[in-house]
């Protein structure tokens, strides 16, 4: 039957045409029997099963972000009229991420009912007058066997009928669903980041003169940059990741980020909102590279300087060091990092010789609140910091309790506070090349001034290191940490990091009451240290179980230092020790995204992958991790428990003869060993390593002992009895 205005489809009077495609046409007409408008879409024969399918799908559905069925025909569906527009673009980013936040949850509604849309695009959106979402046209909803006609669909819309081919329209496809791969929920979230990504720039993401072009496009780019807040930038480069596993794994993820976007900041006067300021690394203008530690190691005291002065919030060093070397606006630092001031400065170092330059930025009106510059002697360079410091304190009001220089002065010998510089700058590499010369910078630094509290505290962490990161017996390594560590605490008790580093040798110890008092010291006196709070988390709180205290005490890290990877890392391994899997994997993502080469992140997202059932997502990233870090025995561990668990157990057995064949020239963790016999079942063997771990006094076991990784043993008796050892509630 051929439609018109005024003809009758059943009870239906024809009113006006509202549009026609592929698949047939669609009518305005009015219910004579409810008086209601309503929305007719009449399907060509061939089309039949799409269209029943689509009518089993919508029915399914009762959301009011999803268009309704009221009635269904033998060639036609009878749905709910929306008064409206087509989603339209570009959109302010405050109303684009409203309408977005509308549109996941209609995916969301639909991904829980086990339906996939699979043709997202802003023709199938609906924006009524009053601002509401309707999500139409679930013709490609995956749950059906279709029909093998595709003569009469337009050009860039291209069924399928079996597997290897592809469905949907081709701008708006996931790279998946254009290769005709299988698709799950992950598929609509890319078609979902690409409608976002034109609601905000006005412009498809992927462009091409022809459907396979844009498809190419699709497969092989990256999409132009968007000029929107880094926030909802990040939240759209992630959804469309071209491997479907580095995406959001569901829409209630999406949703959940875009809502942090939206979320409106509490309004703070300026009276009532402390004064707050980033240092950004200084550029090194010597035109030597390795005086670029000199350059890092002066904005860094400047840092630790002000974080002393209270009522000034101060980013840490690892947030405002992360952008070194790039040209961002300070306007747009300043938004991510949420300070309203930015230091920046130079440094041209010659012989004996500095030059620095600084100047004083208040951020959202890009202008100089000061600028000074210094041409000094080397030795004058705590002179130079602290009138910097100074300058600050004075152009952002800050009142000072006492009279006294900013910059505490360490030490007399400019020598040693250069070999010092050195030293730091090599040992936060954390790498077998780097620890080495670090040691060799602070033992000169020592020999130059024996009493110089922070080279101590720097050997201290050394040896610290050394241990924890499994490259020596920590038995071994925390006797000289300790010595050294003690030794910098009676030259200097002010020190909040040494006293945190002496809470953590307590905690090795097993001396629990020492640990929490030395902790409570550290935050005393610096309670704007980022790295006694996380180190407070991870090494007193998580083992005692208090763990909500320990996600608090990890947030708040992150909010002192929020572009630190390796604080995102530790508030998701937080909550993997909570089983918390999916919060877990949002900030092991994170943690990535900030630094793609952080295998520890790539590590724990693997194991948290295969605790979910996720198993060749959680071995692709073990293997990553592996593949960064080289032959490090506590990363083989991981790798070697994950290919247990997935039943590969002759890879497993592989690695756990190669950490023998280790062993036999190198200490190697025992936690290692304990990792991969409990994913082989072979628990005996696995309580065996535990005890040795415990006897080595190693503090991977701190985490073993409430981690899901050991869980096949927690009930064990004498795995119990090793939690009595360390003073831990079985």
């Amino acid at each position: 039957m051929t439609l018109s205005p005024g003809s009758k489809l059943g009870p239906y009077e024809i009113l006006s045409s509202i549009g026609s495609g592929g698949m047939g046409e669609v009518w305005k007409a009015r219910d004579s029997r409810l008086g209601r408008i309503v929305a007719i879409k009449k399907v060509k024969e061939q089309h039949s099963e799409r269209f029943k399918q689509e009518a089993r799908s919508i029915a399914a559905l009762n959301h009011p972000n999803i268009c309704q069925i009221f009635d269904i025909g033998d060639d036609y569906l009878v749905l709910e009229y929306v008064e409206g527009k087509p989603l339209s673009s570009p959109l302010p980013e405050q109303e684009a991420v409203k309408l977005a936040i509308q549109i996941a949850t209609a995916l969301e509604a639909a991904h829980k009912k086990g339906i996939i849309h699979r043709d997202l695009k802003p023709g199938n959106i609906m924006v009524s007058d009053e601002g509401t979402v309707k999500l139409l046209d679930f013709g490609l909803a995956k749950l059906y066997e279709q029909d093998q006609s595709t003569s009469n669909l337009p050009t860039e819309s291209v069924p399928a009928t079996q597997a290897g081919a592809v469905l949907g329209t081709v701008a708006y496809m996931s790279p998946e669903q254009a290769q005709g791969k299988p698709v799950d929920v992950r598929s609509d979230i890319f078609s979902f980041g690409l409608v976002l990504y034109e609601m905000l720039s006005g412009q498809r993401a992927f462009l091409g003169d022809s459907a396979p072009e844009t498809m190419a496009a699709l497969l092989r780019d990256e999409p132009p940059p968007l000029q929107t807040s880094p926030a909802l930038e990040k939240i759209v480069k992630r959804c469309l990741e071209k491997k479907p596993s580095d995406r959001f794994q569901s829409m209630s993820e999406v949703k959940a980020a875009l809502e942090k976007v939206i979320k409106p900041k509490v309004a703070v006067s300026s009276e009532e909102r402390p004064p707050s300021i980033a240092v950004l690394p200084f550029v090194n203008m010597s035109g030597d590279k390795e005086q670029e530690y000199f350059s890092d190691g002066l904005a860094e005291e400047i840092i630790n300087a002000l974080t002393k002065i209270p009522g000034l919030m101060v980013i840490a060093r690892t947030s405002a060091f992360a952008f070194k070397g790039k040209q961002e606006d300070i306007r747009k630092i300043a938004e991510m990092l949420d300070v309203d001031n930015i230091l920046e400065g130079s440094v041209r170092k010659s012989g004996s010789r500095i030059r620095v330059t600084a100047q004083l930025i208040e951020a959202s009106k890009g202008s100089h609140l000061w600028s000074e510059r210094y041409d000094r002697e080397l030795t004058n360079v705590f002179e130079i910091q602290d009138e910097i410091c100074q300058a600050i304190v004075d152009k952002l009001r800050v009142h000072l309790s006492e009279d006294r220089p900013l910059v505490k002065r360490y030490t007399e010998k400019i020598e040693a506070y250069n070999l010092y510089l050195r030293a730091r700058y090599h040992l936060f590499k954390f790498t077998m090349e780097s620890l080495p010369k670090s040691k060799g910078y602070l033992e000169q630094a020592i020999a130059m001034d024996p009493n110089y509290p922070r080279a101590w505290h720097g050997l201290a962490l050394y040896y610290w290191w050394l241990g924890y990161l499994g490259f020596m017996a920590p038995k071994e390594t925390n006797v000289q940490c300790n010595q050294a560590i003690t030794k910098a605490l009676k030259l200097d008790e002010m020190m909040a990091e040494a006293h945190s580093l002496m809470a953590i040798l307590h905690t090795s110890e097993f001396s629990w009451k020492e640990a929490e008092s030395e902790f409570r010291r550290a935050l005393e006196l610096d309670p704007k240290s980022a790295d006694v709070w996380a180190n407070y988390s991870q090494f007193y709180l998580a083992p005692m179980r208090r763990l909500d205290e320990a996600v608090a005490a990890s947030q708040k890290a992150l909010e002192l230092d929020p572009l630190s990877p390796h604080l995102q890392f530790h508030l998701g391994q937080r909550y993997w020790i909570m089983r918390q899997y999916d919060r877990a994997i949002e900030q092991f993502r994170n943690a990535l995204d900030l630094d793609a080469q952080w295998y520890w992140a790539h590590a724990l997202l693997g194991l948290t992958n295969m605790q979910k059932g996720k198993f060749d997502e959680g071995i692709q990233a073990v293997e990553t991790a592996e593949k960064l870090v080289g032959q490090n025995p506590l990363i083989l561990g991981m790798v070697g428990w994950a290919y247990a668990l997935a039943g590969q157990i002759d890879e497993a057995q592989r690695l756990l003869d190669k950490l023998q064949e280790f062993a036999k020239q190198t200490y190697v963790s025992s936690v290692a060993f304990m990792w991969i016999h409990s994913g082989l079942g072979e628990i005996d063997r696995a309580l065996y390593w535990a005890k040795k771990a415990v006897d080595e006094r190693d503090s991977m076991m701190h985490m073993a002992s409430v981690a899901p990784m050991p869980d096949q043993m927690r009930s064990h008796p004498h795995f119990q009895d090793l939690l009595r050892k360390m003073n831990l509630e079985p």
